[in-house]
């Protein structure tokens, strides 16, 4: 197999950030910002405080993926899934904000 290179990572990189989408909350705002400024350390601090939090944890993995090691396709994997945990987080939420809507809007049956 090829070994990665610093441009094929950054591709992988981009795709993963394009699927995060906007932050949705400060913590992850912060995060953002750190990663956006190489501060990887503070990004992974950021996800030890916050374990829940798919978006950050996605962004924890994405810094080490520069360093092209042999775990490189395991950290952008890794990366990937915490993406799409995020994602799927946030149809969750918003399905769940809407059926709760539609449910007060609607009379309750009288028996």
């Amino acid at each position: 197999m090829p070994e990665f290179t610093k441009e094929a990572v950054a591709i992988a990189v981009d795709a993963i950030l394009e699927a995060l989408g906007n932050p949705t909350n400060g913590t992850q705002s912060e995060a953002l910002k750190a990663f956006q400024e190489a501060d990887y350390a503070r990004v992974k601090r950021l996800g030890t405080a916050n374990l829940g939090d798919n978006f950050i944890k996605a962004l924890g993995y994405l810094g080490s993926a520069y360093k092209l090691t042999p775990n490189t396709d395991t950290i952008l994997s890794e990366s990937a899934r915490s993406a799409a945990a995020h994602v799927q987080d946030k149809t969750l939420a918003a399905l769940g904000n809407a059926i709760a809507a539609a449910l007060e809007s609607t009379p309750t049956a009288v028996s």
